[in-house]
């Protein structure tokens, strides 16, 4: 699941007057902060009272706490890199199925005097003569008059006119490197196989539809409340996965696990770029992200050590115990105080943010923490198809999300159809992503995000549609995986870029409705992935050409958007957002 990015780069336009766009270098953003910044203190000519007499976005009001605290400094660091810890056991949760569901080699269960020597009655002996090869069905026959001897060596054939029965169990080889899966406690197998693809759909639903009641959720009662309170949930509903033996009830809290998750990783991203401003917030809402791909290597061995879904489930569950304990450390987002009105709160805040970025506060502290004067309306999802603008910017968005997260999970989540090694091709795949995490923050930096956004689909597409040509062809599986490799590099650069340029282009007063109505265009995408695995047994390079099919259509879209939101500066903006109704 998927995070949201800084909010715009020309924040601070105090008085109405526009500041320079910053995106396109950090030099000019730098500029721009510090005219904002002088502007605040002069005296204001009458033309200016009377401009500031119009309703102001709320973004702009609110970035009087950069001015105060600092737009970035060592409290900001902290308590972002603090936050970015919770995406940890989200990591782990949404990518376990890749191990916990992952196929096992079962056959027919033998007769128990059939069992006492394996070296005698050998498994491919036995689906041999069963006539059981495809697993599922094999000969009616009374099993109890031959003996391990006639099946390995005496070549002994049941008769040909015998019926076919379903096999009602299974053994499972558990010698595989997989250990126990869902497949081989609960005989997921033949015509309960569809129950696995059920399983891991299921935590996806509820990502889906907690996506958008989180958001609503936080925007609120509060960033900080719906984050811990999610994260106790997640928590709980995470270790309680471990004692579940009844397969219905783990399906039940794998659905309340994909609620809770989602709303620790929305709240957590939204509360991290809330800490900070101007292109800070770009920087914060990437690196809020770092911990993915750390996560996707560090699973891998978790996974390989334990062998066992349940002994994974523990050790993926007890992370978040421990990050609870950040409820006493990490302090409510300011800005979001200061839209609700809760000055006193905010100036709590603020006074331990600037002691600890040795910034000193003036004694005036109460003029610069004005509540925003536009009155902040019940918001609903309803207001984000209010103008034209946030028509078109939620559009966009609802099918870049679904693109991106049907494209990226696409990847991550059928590692084991690759072919390879499970374990090594899902550390490679964690591993591609620190780089391109990296890099795109680098490039975002001298090109800003709209252009380098699509440019990542459309490489995309191109990788995978070069994995689906070496499809089948076991002499160049290590061509593939490195296509797919590829693929996953590219995407995640996207992926790094897409939460921050979608909660930068929404106001703040509905940012986390936004990102929440964006995750449910997400969470349908999520749901499909798991079944994607089934387009290979239709055809090899069907998952591969559908992927790129797919980033193609992600990447044109994205050609829609704006590059930076748009001015609300009242009624006589012809753009903005409180016009064009």
């Amino acid at each position: 699941m998927p995070q949201p990015h800084s909010l715009t780069e020309s924040t601070t336009r105090n008085f109405n007057q526009q500041q320079q766009d910053a995106v396109n270098s950090l030099n000019s953003t730098t500029t721009s902060f510090s005219t904002a910044t002088a502007r605040m203190v002069e005296v204001p000519s009458s033309k200016d009272m009377s401009k500031s007499k119009r309703k102001l976005h709320v973004d702009d009001e609110c970035d009087s706490i950069g001015d105060l605290i600092g737009h970035y400094g060592k409290w900001q660091f902290v308590m972002t890199m603090l936050l970015s810890l919770f995406q940890v056991p989200n990591t782990f949760h949404i990518f376990s199925p890749t191990f916990q569901a992952a196929d096992k080699d079962f056959w027919c269960k033998r007769p128990d005097h059939l069992r006492i020597d394996d070296n005698l009655t050998t498994v491919n002996a036995w689906r041999v003569v069963s006539n059981s090869t495809e697993n599922c069905h094999k000969y009616d026959y009374d099993w109890s008059r031959i003996t391990p001897q006639q099946i390995n060596h005496e070549g002994f054939i049941v008769p040909n006119s015998t019926r076919m029965i379903e096999c009602h169990d299974w053994e499972f080889n558990m010698t595989d490197s997989l250990g126990n899966t869902w497949s081989s406690e609960w005989t997921l197998v033949c015509d309960k196989k569809y129950l696995k693809i059920v399983a891991e759909m299921i935590f996806l639903i509820g990502v889906a539809t907690g996506g958008i009641v989180s958001g609503m959720l936080s925007d609120k009662f509060g960033r900080k409340k719906m984050l811990f309170i999610s994260a106790v949930f997640q928590s709980f509903f995470g270790l309680a996965l471990f004692w579940v033996e009844s397969f219905e009830i783990y399906l039940v809290l794998r659905a309340l696990l994909g609620i809770a998750s989602v709303s620790v990783t929305y709240s957590g991203l939204i509360l991290a770029i809330e800490y900070v401003d101007g292109i800070w917030r770009t920087i914060a809402g990437m690196y809020n992200l770092f911990p993915l791909p750390l996560s996707y290597i560090m699973i891998s061995g978790i996974a390989y050590l334990t062998q066992d879904y349940k002994y994974l489930q523990l050790c993926i569950g007890l992370p978040g115990v421990f990050l609870c304990l950040l409820w006493f450390v990490v302090p409510e987002s300011p800005r979001w105080l200061l839209c609700k009105g809760r000055v006193s709160e905010v100036k709590e805040v603020i006074k331990t943010a600037a002691r600890f970025n040795n910034r000193q506060l003036p004694d005036n502290l109460d003029k610069f923490l004005k509540p925003p004067c536009n009155e902040e309306s019940e918001s609903g999802v309803s207001e984000l198809f209010r103008t034209k603008y946030l028509r078109l910017v939620t559009f966009c968005f609802l099918c870049i999300w679904f693109t991106m997260n049907l494209v990226y999970y696409g990847l991550v989540l059928n590692m084991n159809s690759f072919g390879g090694n499970i374990y090594i091709n899902s550390a490679l795949a964690g591993l591609v992503e620190v780089p391109a995490i990296g890099i795109a923050m680098y490039i975002i930096m001298k090109t800003g995000k709209k252009w380098l956004f699509s440019a990542t689909f459309f490489a995309t597409s191109v990788s995978c549609l070069l994995a689906a040509i070496f499809e089948g062809n076991q002499t160049m599986l290590w061509l593939k995986i490195t296509f797919v490799m590829i693929g996953k590099f590219t995407i995640s650069a996207g992926n790094t870029i897409m939460p921050t340029y979608t909660a930068e282009l929404y106001p703040t007063s509905i940012r986390n409705i936004g990102v929440g109505a964006c995750n449910v265009a997400a969470g349908m995408a999520l749901i499909l992935t798991p079944a994607l695995s089934e387009l290979n047994t239709i055809g090899g390079h069907w998952l591969m050409t559908l992927l790129t099919a797919w980033s193609c259509f992600g990447g044109f879209i994205i050609l829609f958007l704006p590059n930076k939101i748009e001015s609300t500066t009242g009624n006589e903006s012809s753009t903005g957002i409180n016009d064009e109704r």
